[in-house]
């Protein structure tokens, strides 16, 4: 068996059969003995590396191949980052035109919801100072995260969406991936937390012109 840095090598450089079979022994890889210590640190520099890496790749066969083979190690990355210092990487493969690309871009982004809503969840749960800072700027990020999720429903909105009263029945396609993540936040957070942050975001709306998306579809 291979290590984390062969494989996606081979993900990068090889054919469309070694390319889509590299991929998936990373998952074999990764609940394997092999590797020790070593292919943690593997994990963090490749998660890490992801976003630079992945603008090098041209063909879309490639792209979902790099992608599902990182979100099935994102879990593991260090932890010593800002969670969302890959989210703007996210956020654009949610307005992919390849499904599984999205799939595995809301899997991601809801990873980094658990741990950013535990002061949520657990409200009488005692924290150390250092932890309460962490929610504090986890406050910060939910927000920036709830901004974000709404102005891309706002770009992809379509008027044939009013018929669709659930998001499993949405057409698949970048709107419905964004609604799951939303679907996600409001399932951890809670309603009371989620109407506070819908009230600070028309306040902020009405206080500042609504800005256009920072994502652009890569179709």
């Amino acid at each position: 068996m291979k290590t984390f840095i062969e494989y996606f090598n081979i993900i990068l450089t090889g054919d469309r059969d070694a390319s889509r079979l590299a991929a998936r022994e990373v998952r074999k890889l990764l609940y394997s003995s092999q590797g020790g210590d070593d292919k943690y640190k593997e994990i963090k520099n490749l998660v890490n590396n992801a976003p630079d890496e992945y603008a090098k790749i041209s063909e879309e066969w490639r792209q979902e191949n790099f992608v599902m083979a990182i979100s099935v190690i994102y879990f593991l990355h260090s932890r010593k980052n800002q969670p969302d210092f890959l989210f703007l990487w996210l956020f654009q493969m949610l307005l992919h035109k390849n499904g599984y690309i999205r799939h595995a871009a809301v899997r991601m982004i809801e990873h980094e919801i658990g741990p950013l809503t535990e002061h949520i969840r657990f409200p009488n749960k005692k924290f150390s100072s250092i932890r309460k800072l962490i929610s504090e700027q986890s406050d910060h990020i939910l927000f920036e995260m709830f901004m974000n999720l709404m102005n891309l429903i706002k770009y992809l909105w379509k008027s044939s969406y009013k018929k669709y009263k659930y998001v499993s029945s949405l057409p698949s396609g970048p709107y419905k991936s964004v609604q799951m993540v939303l679907g996600r936040l409001e399932e951890d957070c809670g309603k009371d937390y989620m109407a506070r942050m819908k009230d600070d975001f028309r306040k902020y709306s009405i206080m500042n012109t609504a800005p256009l998306p920072r994502f652009r579809s890569e179709a």
